[in-house]
């Protein structure tokens, strides 16, 4: 009877969420109903490389992509390296491009083309270290952490990389003039690697004369505490734990309650302006993971629309995914999916990219009005309000996870 009770003291407690009163006034960023696609340059097409990528930019466009995230396109080191190929996470110069793709002309010929047709180009960062054999691992081995025997101490199993004294003030001086030979070349933004792991006011370091020299730009962080947006400033952080949650829903693991909790967990620890990048893969949970369908069989789809529909989510769309491909990518060799037309799976993100664009109320952060409507039978039924724009999503979270999307004016 506690339980009971206890259940009912939650579902009645966010029953109206209102995402304008957040923590911090909602200050727009001009990115709240943007979509990101995750490319893997390496995998995308046969010939991996800037060129042959760009010929897929106006697929991605028609699907209804915002931001192009390009997985780390730096030089790849040898020494230590893993696999034939290596790590995209094991950078050796910070302003060179990885000639497996091709050169920096070439690069700058797919951003001139992303921009050409209303994309933006963000590109993954390394800011936590370098590979052994970098440029700065020659030039500047004071700038790395070091056990008392002069070994680089690394992280987890990342047996290919040398960790970065981020206290270091000249590295930190050396990062941001990285930052600016990236930006000045009109890129519109970066993902941070890692970010989670680093300290924030490392980040706030980096961001702040970033954001007065070059302003407007996307700024993605991969970690999940608030302070990513109270202190760092970074304009959307990953949601770690919701994919999670997902996932344990798609098992049977978790339920309703748990992601009633979540929801209002989101609203009271985050700025009302503060985006979550939402996902059903990545890069890490596709390799490492599995897919999508692996992780969550039939209810992927359920679990995508809630990526897309949920207060303050930015969603991503990961290589692949817009084709529906079933298929593990190796981490450290070339692996290119195959070249197939548009299916029903594009026609499903396209008409979610819809909704996101033509409906404010899907807005990542614009202070709407949030409702939950229903818990009954597994189902989770919501509205969410902007001015006169009104969407209301349902979605079955057990067998045989349907969903539905009805959209008007109030």
């Amino acid at each position: 009877m506690k339980r009971l009770l206890a259940i009912i003291a939650i579902l009645t407690s966010v029953a109206m969420i209102s995402l304008s009163c957040g923590k911090n006034e909602v200050v727009s960023s001009g990115y709240e109903n943007n979509v990101v696609y995750e490319m893997n340059v390496r995998q995308l097409t046969p010939e991996g490389t800037f060129a042959a990528a760009a010929e897929k930019l106006p697929m991605l466009k028609s699907i209804g992509v915002d931001i192009v995230w390009l997985m780390p396109i730096h030089p790849i080191g040898v020494l230590e390296r893993k696999g034939t190929l290596g790590s995209y996470y094991s950078p050796k110069d910070y302003r060179a491009v990885n000639p497996e793709y091709g050169t920096l002309e070439d690069f700058d010929a797919f951003v001139a083309k992303a921009h050409s047709l209303g994309l933006k180009v963000i590109i993954d960062w390394v800011a936590n270290h370098t590979s052994p054999d970098s440029e700065w691992a020659v030039s500047h081995p004071e700038w790395f952490l070091r056990d008392e025997n002069g070994r680089f101490i690394v992280q987890h199993d990342w047996t290919d990389i040398a960790p970065l004294d981020l206290s270091n003030e000249d590295m930190r001086a050396e990062m941001r003039d990285n930052f600016r030979f990236w930006l000045s070349r009109g890129i519109d933004g970066f993902r941070c690697d890692v970010a989670g792991e680093m300290p924030f006011e490392y980040w706030e370091s980096m961001i702040s004369p970033m954001r007065k020299e070059f302003p407007g730009k996307y700024w993605l962080a991969e970690g999940e505490h608030p302070e990513h947006h109270t202190i760092s400033d970074f304009d959307a952080s990953y949601s770690w734990e919701l994919h999670h949650l997902l996932n344990a829903i798609a098992q049977g693991k978790k339920g309703i309650t748990d992601l009633v909790a979540y929801i209002k967990k989101n609203a009271e620890l985050y700025p009302a302006d503060a985006m979550r990048l939402a996902f059903t893969s990545n890069h890490d949970e596709n390799a490492w993971k599995g897919t999508e369908f692996e992780r969550m069989g039939d209810a992927w789809k359920a679990m995508t629309v809630l990526c897309w529909t949920l207060p303050q989510t930015q969603p991503l769309i990961y290589t692949g995914q817009e084709i529906g491909y079933d298929h593990r990518f190796l981490f450290f060799e070339k692996d290119p999916m195959p070249q197939v037309e548009e299916n029903e799976f594009t026609a499903f993100y396209r008409y979610l990219a819809s909704l996101k664009h033509s409906h404010p109320a899907l807005d990542a952060a614009a202070g709407q009005e949030f409702n939950i409507l229903s818990t009954d039978n597994n189902t989770l039924k919501f509205e969410r309000i902007s001015g006169k724009d009104k969407v209301t999503v349902s979605v079955q979270l057990a067998a045989p996870w349907d969903w539905s999307v009805e959209v008007g004016n109030l």
